[in-house]
């Protein structure tokens, strides 16, 4: 669960308190009740299934980090037996719960993992170059280190938006010949001594390139489609999905998904279909932002975003991942 992700949180300050994102409109849009089985698909520090189990409904709590599993063991104790902890990544939901009456989806990482300097998602504090959610696999300092500079080039500039992001990457490409970037800081000082701090800019120059590692990284845009998809399987009809987002690169995803799945595609009328698609969402509203008491009390709720659907009774439609037109990016693998 999250305090927020945007742009900001790598820049300044100090550890952000724990402060569930949009959680008003969050349990408005899930109705969670007695009786009820919720999917928390982001766990993180527990804030929604919190919210959820106070509303007397049972929770499927799933969190690829497997300290967020160990800290939420008090809770799962506490519970009574109506929540369910899963250490596994969220595009596996539809593995570990079937016929459930809800999804709630928080993207991103969470204000535990950006203020833990061993984790290396933030250069606050100076860390390991690391930001594996799951803690296993490669890390950031291998995309750095071992990546050609035209592959670092599309992930900070398709995953961060970096403008400056062919310049980045090939001052990394001559920099780790004479020493490799393991530190945090090493990186953030590395890339602020070569494009400097633009007038009006309000965010450190790092910070969209860490945004893009950690994006990478943790496949967290082909990990979100996969959600979603899961979702759609285990939704009962009357179900409901709700998704928080924090950066336009989500929030196309969720809008995608669940404008193609509120409509039935156009067949051609000379070619009729040979097996008719119905909608199995019923899309509710637009996107909610939060309003300005939220923002002020918790700054990094400021880009978020929520999105959510009703099942309706269709069946599941076959996985199509090129619906979500997700960016083409270099092989994330240990060795290169």
């Amino acid at each position: 669960m999250m305090a927020g992700h945007g742009e900001g949180d790598f820049a300044v300050g100090g550890p952000a308190r724990h402060v569930p994102v949009l959680l008003a409109e969050v349990l408005e849009a899930l109705q969670p009740a007695a009786g009820q089985v919720i999917v928390d698909g982001t766990f993180g520090a527990g804030g929604y299934t919190r919210a959820i189990l106070d509303r007397g409904a049972s929770v499927v709590a799933i969190d690829r980090d497997p300290d967020a599993i160990a800290a939420g063991k008090a809770l799962e104790a506490a519970a009574g037996g109506r929540l369910r902890l899963v250490e596994a990544p969220f595009s596996s939901l539809d593995e570990h719960a079937e016929a459930v009456d809800g999804v709630v989806l928080d993207i991103g990482i969470s204000s535990m993992q950006v203020d833990q300097a061993g984790r290396g998602f933030s250069f606050r504090a100076d860390g390991p170059l690391d930001m594996r959610m799951a803690q296993a696999g490669p890390s950031a300092a291998d995309v750095v280190n071992r990546f050609m500079a035209g592959d670092l080039t599309r992930i900070f500039g398709l995953l961060g938006e970096e403008r400056h992001a062919g310049r980045i990457a090939r001052m990394i490409e001559r920099r780790r010949a004479e020493r490799p970037f393991l530190r945090t800081t090493d990186l953030a000082q590395s890339i602020a001594d070569l494009v400097g701090f633009p007038p009006r800019e309000k965010i450190h120059p790092a910070t969209r390139v860490f945004q893009a590692l950690r994006i990478y990284v943790n496949d967290e845009l082909g990990e979100l489609a996969l959600a979603l998809i899961a979702a759609e399987r285990v939704l009962k009809p009357g179900g409901r999905l709700v998704v928080v987002t924090f950066h336009s690169l989500e929030d196309r995803i969720v809008k995608r998904f669940i404008a193609d799945r509120s409509s039935a595609p156009a067949g051609s009328r000379h070619l009729p279909q040979k097996h008719a698609v119905v909608a199995t969402f019923d899309k509710r509203g637009g996107a909610v932002a939060p309003g300005e008491a939220e923002i002020a009390a918790n700054p990094r709720a400021r880009s978020a975003k929520l999105r959510a659907a009703v099942r309706t009774t269709a069946s599941a439609r076959p996985a199509d991942l090129g619906l979500f037109g997700l960016p083409k990016l270099p092989d994330l693998r240990p060795e290169r």
